[in-house]
């Protein structure tokens, strides 16, 4: 569950704090308040685009902190599989600072990639905006959601189809290198003998470079060793210590405190012993031999034109080798190896075309129940007589996800037949049909929490009603978030928060804060009413206000 969101330096807000309930939390305020720019922020601090304009004038940078509560074992796991360490508390506390020249995300002090942050938000929160339900007219969306509802039945399958697929494309693209006439054949076995010769006559072993680098760079400065190794010699080779010892020992005769320095003194004298007779020994064995040198050259010479033609290290070269001399194999056998890969495609083939059928059989079963259930929620939501289903094709390829292509069809009007989807619903219905989707998948996924803007796209009177109903429902199972204009939907808020904007020296900011019980019904009568709030507008307000307070109680599950 989302607890806090922080905004600082962002566009019209210098500072904003907010800290969310369980249930429903409406947010909503006058045109240009800045209800954008709060559903902005949470879409950045989660990873979205963030430009260097988004900083509020006069600023260094913008900042955007949430701060989450992880308390379900499953949700832990997830977060932990994902190496998300939580504190005993399950506090999670993710942050964005945007500067002109660079933005930096962190959870719990950790910085991340934008990537990373994706894969961790994703399973802690989810944004449904115009651009969302804009979405279902793409068929892909509708597979997407199949799957989603089906996870537990579909996931296991399409990673095995994902294993299946990347086996089966290997042993195709094998397969077209095989596709060569006689001559080509025979000038790539050429240059691949030519190739291998060249690398084996090398003789490369791991290791070998790294130990004739540190040799030659010894050798090289040969000279320079010998002259600093000689003046270290000359210097720590006199009596200097020994004598300082013997002092040192004939005058803690007459004081015993000096018997500490004495001590210090004979180890001093016993490692410097040890140091001159190593650098004495050194010495004594370094030789320098130019032609010696000059193979440690030319070997090194021969391992880095090696590594320019064939790989960056000798692991790698050495890697290059066994794959080149399986390729020289395939071609000296060539009937045989295309017989061999010929059948192993036709294997993989067979593999992912049963695993896609089975994975399709899920999906059919499925999309029987989720049609069901989307359709009725799509009656809840004030649509009449409407039908519902999903049609499914086959697609002519294989993907890592299986063979289906699959599409909605609607119709909203009785006696006309079911049409695709996207050509078929408006702006507000598609808005309608996402809200049914979320209210059907909230019975199902494991998100905690989900954000709504501009759920009320083209609809009003009985249709908001519902959608107010439809919002309640879901917030029974999830914390959602809602930003609205329309009064049905604000009065079933459990959370309600104002967003203003304020002019303060001579600059607009917004500011948000959350209302009381009297406030909430001063904020429906401004929706209600307009410019002019009236006694009746109010009392309206109040009534609406508590018939909505009555239907959440009356629509509670039972415990």
């Amino acid at each position: 569950m989302l607890l806090e969101l922080r905004v600082k330096n962002l566009a019209l807000i210098e500072k904003a704090e907010v800290s969310f309930s369980e249930g429903l939390n409406i947010l909503t305020g006058e045109t240009g308040a800045g209800k954008s720019i709060i559903i902005g922020s949470v879409g950045m601090a989660l990873g979205g685009k963030a430009s260097k304009d988004v900083i509020r004038q006069g600023a260094e940078s913008a900042y955007i902190e949430m701060v989450f509560s992880v308390t379900e074992p499953d949700k832990r796991k997830a977060l932990e599989e994902l190496e998300v360490e939580l504190p005993e508390d399950g506090t999670l506390i993710l942050s964005r600072r945007i500067t002109p020249v660079r933005s930096v995300s962190k959870v719990n002090d950790e910085t991340v990639t934008i990537g990373r942050l994706r894969e961790i938000t994703g399973r802690l929160i989810d944004i449904h905006g115009q651009h969302e339900h804009q979405s279902l007219l793409y068929k892909s969306k509708h597979l997407e959601i199949l799957d989603s509802y089906a996870k537990f039945e579909t996931d296991p399958l399409r990673k095995e189809i994902a294993a299946a697929y990347a086996a089966y494309q290997d042993a195709k693209a094998r397969l077209a290198r095989m596709d060569m006439d006689q001559d080509a054949r025979l000038r790539e076995a050429d240059f691949l003998r030519y190739e291998i010769r060249e690398m084996e006559n090398a003789r490369l072993k791991e290791g070998e470079e790294e130990e004739l680098s540190a040799a030659y760079r010894r050798f090289q400065h040969a000279q320079k060793i010998m002259e600093h190794l000689s003046a270290a010699y000359r210097l720590l080779d006199g009596d200097q210590v020994g004598r300082a010892v013997r002092d040192v020992s004939q005058a803690a005769e007459y004081d015993e405190a000096l018997g500490g320095i004495r001590d210090q003194l004979m180890d001093a004298e016993a490692v410097l012993g040890d140091a001159v007779h190593d650098i004495s020994a050194y010495m004594d064995e370094f030789s320098f031999d130019e032609e010696t040198f000059r193979q440690m050259e030319d070997r090194l010479d021969l391992i880095h034109n090696m590594q320019a033609k064939y790989g960056s290290t000798v692991e790698e070269i050495l890697r290059k080798l066994n794959e080149k001399k399986s390729r020289l194999d395939e071609l000296e056998n060539f009937d045989l190896a295309k017989a061999e890969l010929e059948k192993e495609y036709a294997e993989q083939e067979k593999k992912l075309n049963g695993l896609c059928t089975q994975l399709s059989g899920v999906r059919r079963k499925a999309a029987e129940t989720l049609s069901g259930k989307i359709r009725q929620a799509l009656t809840d939501l004030n649509f009449i007589d409407v039908q519902f289903a999903m049609e499914f094709r086959r697609l002519p390829h294989y993907t890592s996800g299986g063979f289906d292509e699959a599409e909605f069809l609607i119709s909203t009007n009785p006696g006309l037949p079911m049409r695709p989807l996207g050509n078929v619903a408006s702006g507000g219905e598609l808005s309608r049909i996402m809200l049914a989707i979320k209210a059907v998948l909230a019975d199902t996924d494991d998100i905690p929490t989900l954000i709504f803007d501009e759920i009320d796209t083209g609809i009003s009177g009985r249709t908001a009603q519902m959608v107010s109903e439809k919002l309640s429902y879901i917030a029974r199972r999830r914390q959602v978030i809602c930003i609205t204009h329309l009064p049905q939907i604000a009065a079933m808020a459990d959370s309600h928060f104002e967003i203003a904007k304020t002019a303060e020296n001579g600059a607009a900011l917004t500011r948000i804060r959350k209302l009381g019980e009297d406030e909430m019904v001063e904020e429906l009568a401004r929706l209600l009413g307009g410019a002019e709030i009236t006694a009746a507008v109010r009392e309206n307000a109040r009534e609406m206000k508590k018939l909505a307070e009555e239907r959440k109680a009356i629509d509670m599950p039972e415990e």
